[in-house]
């Protein structure tokens, strides 16, 4: 065989070794994000982060989202703890239905939209600073657990690779779009048919311990038009795992009856 013929073989080689490590890898972070779900239980956090002078809604501190604190327990209940600024805001879940602890008592989606939002005095969790006629439960309706978050995020990767201990690849503009939209679609011109994005684009990276999803961030960018105002977003979201198999997830009895 000539030398080049040899080194067509070879680069045809590498090629096809290079794609399997890319198979290998998304196909590993799927397992391990499966086995999480499969886990008896497990807690993380979840911290998100803004940069490039966007997405602080001119709230000051006070509005700037701050960790959230979650348990969650196969085919049982979800805890959640949210910050956003000085207040926090206590959730319970389980089977698609919510409840949220207000001022006087936990209170079920139902009633929080059935109120407009204002039971309670429209503060959850008795915390100060709350806002009148605003219904906390509106940003649980689509919220995902790690596992699941995690399966759908290597669904809009373009390809994963690893390198320096993570999985880690570039997503698809349609990707990073869809977590720019903040659940409401994008790509709309307003009416309540979600914000205009544009440039949007995003990176992810995962973090596997003994085949088990440990950790994993990512980060979407691109410009947002809601109405008239445009905000340049940079937003990045950490979310590290714990206790798998041995987190106690204990729901108030008053939660419970919201969601039974």
């Amino acid at each position: 065989m000539s030398r080049i013929a040899m080194l067509g073989v070879l680069v045809m080689a590498m090629g096809l070794y290079a794609e399997a490590a890319k198979a290998d890898a998304k196909g590993d972070v799927q397992n391990a994000a499966k086995k999480l779900g499969e886990a008896a239980s497990y807690s993380w956090t979840s911290t998100p982060s803004m940069g490039g002078g966007g997405g602080g809604g001119g709230g000051g501190a006070r509005f700037q989202p701050g960790p959230t604190n979650g348990k969650t327990e196969k085919d049982g209940y979800t805890l959640l703890t949210m910050t956003m600024g000085e207040n926090s805001t206590e959730a319970a879940l389980k089977g698609g239905k919510i409840a949220v602890k207000m001022q006087d008592g936990w209170k079920s989606s139902e009633e929080l939209a059935a109120a407009g939002g204002g039971a309670g005095g429209g503060q959850p969790g008795g915390q100060q600073g709350g806002r009148r006629g605003r219904d906390p439960s509106r940003r649980l309706r689509n919220f995902k657990a790690p596992a699941a978050e995690a399966a759908d995020l290597v669904e809009k990767v373009k390809d994963l690779k690893e390198e320096g201990g993570a999985c880690s690849g570039e997503m698809t503009e349609e990707g990073a779009k869809s977590l720019l939209s903040f659940g409401r679609g994008g790509g709309g011109a307003g009416g309540g048919q979600g914000p205009e994005i544009s440039g949007a684009k995003g990176t992810v990276k995962f973090w596997l311990k003994d085949g088990v999803l440990a950790k994993y961030e990512y980060n979407v960018q691109g410009k947002v038009k809601f109405g008239d105002r445009e905000v340049d977003m940079n937003r990045t979201t950490v979310v590290e795992i714990k206790d798998v198999g041995s987190t106690k997830v204990e729901v108030p009895e008053d939660a419970k009856k919201k969601l039974g």
